[in-house]
């Protein structure tokens, strides 16, 4: 199995991961966004009539109609992630084939796309949660984008070097004790990572169920994608795999022949 095989099949878990994650989002995640909107459209309007001034596009409205964000921008943006993190999850498998313990591709690859969820979506999203609109200044929003990725590079190198950990230990304690001593790894690192970086807290008077309800949303969409990412990878990569095998044996035997 070449590299362009696991990504060429991460490219289409991406893409029907894309469209997955689109759903969820529109049916979940959207709603919340409606509400969001509407407060902070409240909230400028009492603002106005207080007197006080609002920076505003001259036609009163924004440069791309929400109708269009909702529906073309929503899956133009699920797609294009979704494929990028399919063909970035395909090429991690095929770098990791061989090199994680005895499993096989097929198991391997699984392995790859719950480890990339996790340290590239899960853990920075429990530390630097998704907010809605409304929320935070904007004069802090390059500050709180930066914290976001610092935190992110910090999961990603501390899985790498979970993965390494776990096979150095595996030279001398196999199974359970190896990979015990690589998440212990991984969890000690970001621990501390999440310990030294700074809060963020510009929720203000923002309703605390409308802030659970898009935060369940935003990671409803993440679990969705990354789910059909796994789980149509490693169904392709089984059947490839399976086929290769197959070919494999049949030449054997005709060579023994």
């Amino acid at each position: 199995m070449s590299t362009r095989t696991f990504l060429v099949h991460g490219l289409l878990a991406g893409l029907l991961a894309g469209v997955a994650a689109f759903v969820v989002a529109y049916t979940v995640g959207e709603p919340q966004i409606d509400r969001a909107i509407a407060l902070e459209e409240a909230a400028s309007a009492a603002a106005s009539s207080d007197g006080h001034d609002h920076e505003h596009a001259e036609d009163g409205n924004p440069v791309v109609a929400r109708s269009t964000q909702s529906t073309w921008g929503l899956a133009t943006g699920t797609l294009a992630i979704g494929v990028v993190l399919g063909g970035l999850t395909g090429l991690l498998a095929a770098l990791g084939l061989g090199r994680l313990g005895g499993l096989r591709p097929p198991g391997s690859t699984a392995l790859v796309a719950l480890l990339a969820a996790v340290s590239f979506s899960v853990v920075p999203f429990l530390k630097y949660p998704a907010t809605p609109p409304a929320v935070g200044s904007g004069e802090t929003i390059d500050d709180r984008t930066a914290l976001y990725f610092g935190f992110l590079a910090v999961s990603v190198l501390a899985v790498v070097a979970a993965v390494v950990v776990a096979r150095t230990a595996a030279h001398r304690w196999s199974g359970v004790p190896s990979v015990v001593s690589g998440a212990a790894t991984y969890v000690v690192v970001v621990g501390v990572a999440a310990l030294v970086l700074p809060e963020v807290d510009e929720l203000g008077g923002f309703p605390a169920g409308l802030l659970w309800d898009f935060r369940v949303s935003s990671l409803l969409t993440l679990l969705a994608m990354w789910a059909v990412i796994g789980a149509v990878l490693t169904v392709l990569v089984d059947r490839t795999w399976r086929q290769h095998s197959a070919i494999a044996a049949r030449r054997e035997l005709a060579a023994s022949l």
